[in-house]
């Protein structure tokens, strides 16, 4: 079968990469001259099976509300007349319940699990080295509120069999010395031992030359314009070079929809409608001057909600994110204060450690959903599309995952985990 995946992020190039494994003929389509230079070029580089909480809780309304006048806030919601905006923002509100947030950790469980296994498997067979530290991801809190609070959702994680560990401030210490300078303002941590990190932006583009080695087609620095339809069926889809302007299509017997926060735009005129609206996400990557002090576990800072994670001789800080549409502007002044308090808190848990002389800033798009369940699975307009976005911050976590059971379905097998799949499926 041929196959057109549109979009080379982590979920395209592993789609494309199980076709490939499936025998199938794969070309892959995206605006960049490169895979993973958007929203999987700098994100905060955790494989986070076992912290994978939606965004949606009980306690979220309130939350965002104390935000709304903070630039560097956590979450920030900037209103506009964006209907869809609004739309995500009401579905949301609908989960924030105890019972959906319930529901929705079980999922993304699951498909966490399902996809770290893929992942330790694809890593085993291909030896892609990607600045990769297995060893567990550990939470800490700076008020004695916000860890009693932590540990009753540890509790709530457990019962869905994840081992998510409570430690007193000892433990987090003994687990990451490098906090020690810090260590009086930390009341306790919860800690993951079997989750992990790397680059993803590395691991995604050697995975794509290892495509390119199997047989696939690479159309980079293409614009994705549209899909043409021919009854129940999508029979190609309308590109254009982004250097010259030319424009062409491209035919297939099955078309991957895998372009992230720009994914409902594309099948909008088809009639499907994907609650996915853009979270704007910030990243900042130094390089250490003190490599010996800086911490090589993964970490989340509760108190800021970032988490920092170890890249060889750098240090990714990644965290926040903003409801503001499809702005990716790094030079406005909100843009500035959210990366600059990165760094900020950087230096007040790690004083004197990074250099701050060259510090490389991010934003990218994260296609979130309301549960922060991603579709997967079928088009209801269209019988050869498929779709696979709104990973949200988990994209990296649940890239290896998706594109495996992506192509499982497309084979007419059902994945073997107990997840909501997109439209019409396999039993």
């Amino acid at each position: 079968m041929k196959v057109v995946v549109l979009g080379a992020g982590i979920i395209g190039i592993s789609t494309a990469w199980y076709l490939l494994e499936q025998g199938h003929e794969v070309t892959v389509v995206d605006r960049q001259a490169d895979a993973a230079l958007e929203t999987s070029f700098a994100n905060g580089a955790q494989i986070s099976v076992s912290f994978c909480e939606p965004w949606a809780n009980a306690g979220a309304p309130f939350k965002v509300a104390k935000w709304l006048l903070r630039d560097d806030s956590p979450l920030l919601f900037r209103p506009s007349l964006d209907p869809k905006q609004w739309i995500w923002g009401l579905s949301f509100l609908t989960q924030c319940t105890t019972a959906a947030f319930e529901r929705n950790v079980e999922q993304l469980v699951q498909l966490g699990r399902y996809s770290h296994e893929s992942l330790k498997t694809l890593v085993a067979q291909t030896g892609i080295e990607y600045e990769r530290l297995e060893r567990g991801i550990l939470h800490f809190f700076s008020s004695q509120a916000d860890f009693e609070n932590g540990a009753a959702g540890a509790e709530i994680m457990r019962r869905h069999g994840v081992d998510r560990r409570v430690l007193n401030r000892a433990e987090v210490l003994k687990i990451e010395p490098a906090l020690a300078t810090f260590g009086n303002n930390i009341h306790g941590g919860t800690f993951t031992p079997s989750d992990e990190s790397g680059d993803a932006c590395v691991f995604t583009q050697k995975l794509a030359r290892l495509c390119a080695e199997r047989g696939a087609t690479f159309l980079y620095e293409h614009d994705i314009l549209a899909l043409s339809r021919s009854g129940a069926q999508i029979d190609a889809v309308q590109i254009a070079s982004v250097r010259s302007g030319k424009k062409s299509e491209l035919k297939a017997d099955a078309f991957v929809a895998a372009m992230g926060s720009y994914t409902p735009a594309l099948v909008r005129p088809l009639g499907e409608f994907l609650n996915i609206y853009p979270a704007k996400g910030y990243s900042a990557t130094m390089k250490l001057k003190k490599p010996e002090q800086a911490s090589v576990v993964s970490l989340l800072d509760d108190t800021r909600k970032i988490a920092i994670s170890r890249l060889g001789d750098s240090i990714r800080i990644a965290g926040t994110a903003e409801l503001c549409g499809f702005d990716s502007d790094l030079a406005r002044p909100t843009s500035r204060t959210r990366c600059e308090a990165l760094v900020k808190r950087y230096e007040e848990l790690f004083p004197g450690v990074a250099d701050l002389s060259e510090t490389n800033y991010w934003t990218g798009l994260r296609p979130s959903t309301p549960t922060n369940i991603p579709y997967i699975g079928r088009s209801k307009k269209a019988s050869n599309l498929w779709i696979n976005a709104g990973h949200g911050t988990l994209g990296w976590t649940h890239g290896a995952g998706s594109g495996h059971a992506m192509a499982e379905l497309m084979a007419g097998r059902r994945p073997p985990l107990d997840f909501g799949f997109y439209g019409s499926v396999v039993r």
